[in-house]
């Protein structure tokens, strides 16, 4: 446990590089659609993102969720660890399940709640949709999403491995499927069953209303099916949907560094 926790940062940021590059490679090869928005300055605006959020979570939190776990583990804080369960192979399965859920439910506040909206916008205003789109997010809701997860690991008590586990879970989806290619029709008809997929969450990024409010999952799509939110196929077709927000569309807006950090301080 205490190699897990010197060594995530290295660890994580790795398999991220290296899926970065595997899903890019399939961009590359397999381009889906062809975008008018201009790539390189959305991959300057969305890379920058990622770099400050980087530094934002460092300043504000000195160990990540993963140093949360731990320490909650040291100290028998939640539920698991109080009952000290939490490294039983059944109890990392499902609290990986468990956080699954929780970032689908998340997911679904911020579209619901005016502020958080306000913030998650930025990740929708992306005119565009590749693996960079799936770390475009403003730095403040990330922090937010930072503080429910801690909340969440202190109250269910997982394990260190679990959260590790999560975490890899959570960014290499967030790569895999924001990918701007699609998979053979065979394959997506049984991928879909169990995961989220590019053709899949490419609809939640639509600029119809009832679409961007569907299909919330980011890692396994069961959950938009049992709980409603589920939308199987775009009303323009999968190469018809018009991605970003009807109300940013001026790239100095939805395309800089500096008008997406200002974006929710915007009036629409």
């Amino acid at each position: 446990m205490t190699w897990i926790v010197e060594n995530e940062g290295t660890l994580r940021l790795s398999i991220f590089l290296g899926c970065l590059i595997i899903f890019g490679v399939l961009e590359r090869r397999f381009k889906f659609y062809q975008f008018a928005a201009k790539t390189s300055q959305r991959w300057i605006t969305n890379v920058g993102l990622t770099i400050i959020n980087g530094f934002v979570l460092r300043l504000v939190f000195s160990s990540a969720a993963v140093g949360v776990a731990h320490w909650a583990y040291l100290n028998e804080m939640g539920l698991f660890n109080l009952l000290d369960i939490s490294d039983h192979l059944f109890v990392i399965i499902l609290c990986v399940l468990l956080f699954d859920l929780i970032i689908y439910w998340q997911h679904r506040l911020f579209h619901r709640i005016p502020i958080l909206w306000r913030l998650h916008r930025v990740h929708h205003s992306d005119p565009g949709f590749d693996v960079t789109t799936g770390f475009r997010f403003h730095p403040i809701e990330i922090l937010l999403s930072m503080l429910i997860k801690c909340f969440c690991i202190l109250m269910i008590g997982p394990s260190v491995t679990a959260i590790l586990l999560f975490e890899i879970i959570l960014s290499s989806m967030a790569l895999f499927n924001h990918g701007n290619y699609s998979l053979p029709l065979l394959w997506e008809k049984i991928v879909r069953k169990f995961l989220v997929t590019p053709d899949m969450h490419r609809i939640h990024h639509s600029k119809v209303n009832v679409e961007t409010d569907s299909n919330f999952g980011f890692n396994l799509s069961l959950w938009d099916r049992i709980f409603g939110s589920y939308t199987k196929q775009a009303k323009s077709g999968n190469r018809g949907i018009d991605i970003g927000l009807e109300e940013w569309v001026d790239p100095a807006q939805n395309s800089t560094l500096l008008g997406v950090i200002l974006m929710p301080f915007r009036k629409t």
